[in-house]
């Protein structure tokens, strides 16, 4: 009797699996069909500003410097962001001399042109951490010596133009709302909350979670082996478009990194030095372009959406070098630590736009002018 009851015991227990994985299923099925008719396209090719983000961004700004003030080392106060930098090189930003008329616009009107730019490489983290840890990498460009009106009035003498990027194509929040929320609960140590803020599950932000877990990836060979994507659009002359910065290998000499001992806090640093400042090698990456398709669903206000290449490929718009050169000297690192990057920075032709990128120029400005104040009491 025992045996029986065991039997059909048992028998229950793989009907209910069986039903669970059924259930499980046709949820996956409808989420993935919902997912496909609510992100299909056309989208628009103008910014839409919601309601009220005037003050959602005041708030992210007050969050941002309590960020700082949380993450300061010593008396030095940190971005909020990007705090820890592997270093800033200097580089050549060359625009293909056969670079297709489309294409030539802002700062690559001019086939054949050779822009002097800086570089700066760096971990995610708001606080600097050991380089082995999961972590976004970023990759910020300042091109120099830019003629043209700048976007910022107060930039008018600096003749630059930035490019900020990292190592995912998305973003892990669609909005300044969602923005605002995620930064308010990691600031206040409650990680979880950020992507579930309430009991309700209509709330829950489960593929933003998914894509910050991806976005937290394992460390690179180095810094120079890492595609980096803008996440969000700008103005490409009259269209939309992302842009992104590939590793090139082709264009340099030849080269195998050396290996690294990853167990020490900062080998990326130390891999970059290897390549530029040791063995001497250049290296090499592609910056390129995705310009949007509206008919496409390429939305310009969620910056959780990946662009599909499917549906409009990069284009490459310039060859970057970074040339062998000595870069990791105190005078340096100090002046890496001091300097600004900020996608508003620049010309008009290649216009920051979208939600996010309007967030960006509020807290960027707040957050650099107090780190700079503050820094300069010291």
């Amino acid at each position: 009797m025992l045996t029986t009851l065991w039997l059909r015991l048992g028998a229950l227990f793989g009907k209910t699996l069986l039903w669970l994985l059924g259930i499980g299923l046709l949820g996956w099925a409808l989420a993935t069909a919902w997912y496909a008719w609510h992100h299909s396209g056309p989208v628009s090719d103008q910014e839409q500003v919601p309601p009220g983000e005037a003050a959602m961004t005041q708030d992210i700004i007050q969050t941002a410097i309590r960020i700082v003030d949380q993450h300061r080392e010593g008396t030095r106060y940190l971005r909020d962001a990007h705090a820890k930098a592997h270093g800033c090189v200097m580089a050549e930003v060359q625009v293909p001399s056969d670079l297709p008329a489309a294409l030539r616009q802002g700062v690559f009107a001019e086939p054949g042109k050779v822009w002097q730019a800086t570089l700066r490489l760096s971990n995610g983290n708001a606080y600097p951490q050991f380089d082995s840890l999961r972590d976004a990498r970023g990759m910020a460009i300042k091109l120099l010596d830019v003629p043209g009106k700048q976007l910022l009035d107060d930039r008018q003498a600096h003749g630059e133009q930035d490019f900020v990027m990292f190592n995912h194509p998305n973003f892990f929040v669609s909005d300044v709302a969602e923005y605002r929320q995620n930064v308010a609960a990691q600031a206040d140590g409650k990680k979880v909350m950020a992507f579930f803020p309430s009991l309700d599950p209509r709330s829950w932000q489960v593929r933003h979670l998914f894509i910050a877990l991806a976005t937290l990836s394992p460390p690179p060979a180095s810094p120079t082996q890492t595609t980096y994507f803008s996440v969000s659009p700008y103005k490409f002359g009259a269209a939309n478009a992302k842009f992104r910065v590939a590793p090139d290998p082709d264009s340099c000499p030849s080269y195998t990194l050396p290996p690294q001992n990853q167990d020490l806090p900062n080998f990326l640093r130390s891999a970059l030095s290897q390549q530029l400042s040791t063995d001497r090698v250049p290296a090499c990456f592609v910056l390129q372009i995705q310009r949007q398709d509206p008919s496409k669903y390429m939305p310009i206000e969620d910056t959780s959406i990946e662009w599909q290449e499917s549906d409009a490929p990069f284009e490459t718009v310039a060859h970057i070098k970074v040339p062998a050169q000595d870069f990791d000297t105190p005078r340096l690192n100090l002046a890496c630590d001091n300097q600004s990057f900020n996608p508003w920075f620049g010309l008009e032709a290649h216009r920051p736009i979208g939600g996010i990128n309007r967030l960006r120029k509020a807290v960027y400005e707040a957050v650099s002018d107090y780190r700079h104040s503050r820094n300069a009491e010291q």
